[in-house]
């Protein structure tokens, strides 16, 4: 037998190897059969059209394997839509087991809204079983003597399931457990009352129902640590003290600048007074040589005035100097 009769059989051969290959990768004939030996029926024409959608077989087919081993009534149209819709089927299925292990209220179109919802519903369905504790910052909060507090609270809090879907999240939680912490902080007369009894605030403010519209259950509120802070009474007293005493030295100071303007005042209005003298005296000569142009006062009337007022200065001389000889 030459060798130009055995190539059409080997050709054959090779052709058929690779039609088998791409048939295999196209068709997951494996997955398929794992699916049939677990109980699950899905038909080779179901798997040929997830990869006509573009879904990878093996995402849906796994977890529905799971499902039914674990007796939960999911079928392949479900985790196929869910995967569609961008959602995570694995992590489904898996909170769905849990829940059914842990006997709690779960269905899939639930799980499925609040997996699209964008939360871990695997990890709420293990806080509803397992509760999470929260601690919270420091709690800055004033009595009404004055004095500061500073608390820390952990707030033990259990996934409510039913309010996942639009519930708040751990910051409202924990905004709510500060501002009833400041509240009752507060309210109190005295720092020492809440010392001596710290459980009169997880009291307050658990009773206040904090977890109205979130996303969990509180269960209990602790104080974790409580001390005492600044004396903010007496800081804000002091600063007042010291605002008044600003004020009334403005006060003081305006009255002073009020003062020397006055006293500044005063003085050129005296200075105006010497002028209008010194303006005066300076007309009398005028005046005088008026009346003896117009014949009103005579020489010797002229002289007497002289006398008289030589007379006045000599008398002002001798009573200056006698001043200055008694000093």
């Amino acid at each position: 037998m030459d060798d130009t009769s055995l190539l059409g059989p080997i050709v054959i051969i090779v052709l058929a190897i690779i039609v088998l290959s791409i048939l295999f990768s196209f068709v997951p004939v494996m997955l398929w059969i794992s699916a049939m030996a677990s109980g699950v029926y899905v038909g080779l024409t179901t798997l040929i059209g997830m990869r006509l959608r573009r879904i990878t077989p093996a995402r849906i087919v796994n977890p529905l394997i799971k499902a039914h081993k674990a007796g939960l009534g999911v079928n392949i149209q479900q985790l196929e839509t869910h995967f569609l819709a961008g959602g995570n089927v694995d992590r489904v299925v898996d909170a769905l087991i849990a829940a059914h292990r842990a006997d709690i209220d779960l269905v899939f179109e639930r799980a499925a809204a609040i997996d699209l919802a964008g939360r871990d519903v695997l990890q709420a369905v293990q806080m509803s079983v397992n509760p999470r504790v929260i601690e919270t910052p420091i709690v800055s909060a004033v009595a009404k003597d004055g004095i500061e507090l500073k608390v820390i609270a952990r707030v033990t809090v259990r996934a409510n399931i039913e309010r996942l879907v639009g519930g708040a999240g751990e910051e409202t939680i924990i905004a709510r457990v500060g501002e009833g912490i400041v509240t009752t902080i507060g309210s109190s007369s005295s720092h020492k009352a809440v010392l001596e009894n710290p459980d009169s605030i997880s009291n307050t403010v658990l009773s206040k129902g904090l977890d109205a519209g979130t996303a969990f259950e509180i269960l209990s509120i602790d104080i974790a640590d409580i001390d005492i802070g600044k004396n903010i009474g007496a800081e804000l007293q002091t600063d007042q003290a010291e605002a008044d005493k600003r004020i009334a030295q403005a006060k003081a100071e305006e009255r002073r600048a009020m003062a020397v303007a006055q006293e500044q005042e005063m003085r050129a209005r005296v200075e105006e007074m010497r002028a209008k003298v010194v303006e005066s005296e300076a007309e009398v000569p005028l005046a005088l040589a008026e009346a003896l142009r117009t014949g009103k006062m005579g020489v010797l009337d002229y002289y007497q005035l002289q006398n008289i007022d030589a007379d006045t200065k000599m008398r002002r001389t001798i009573g200056d100097t006698d001043e200055d000889d008694n000093q």
